[in-house]
């Protein structure tokens, strides 16, 4: 998904201290219909880093992914 990996998206400042360093094992997006996009970008990430995904993270991106249309 090219233009994903280190654009900045705008969230609430509530929403920004709560997520804080967190992936999503830890931190989901509040709105189940955000749930895609953000699983989408994250993955994009770790892949275009050659980063490693812990179980817990990638259960979470599957679950995430899955609400793709």
């Amino acid at each position: 998904m090219p233009g994903l990996v280190g654009e900045l998206l705008a969230v609430s400042a509530g929403s920004n201290w709560s997520k804080g360093d967190q992936g999503p094992g830890e931190w989901q997006p509040p709105l189940g219909s955000y749930w895609c996009v953000y699983g989408r970008s994250w993955t994009s990430m770790k892949a275009t880093y050659e980063l490693t995904v812990t179980e817990d993270e990638k259960n979470w991106l599957t679950k995430m992914l899955d609400t793709c249309a």
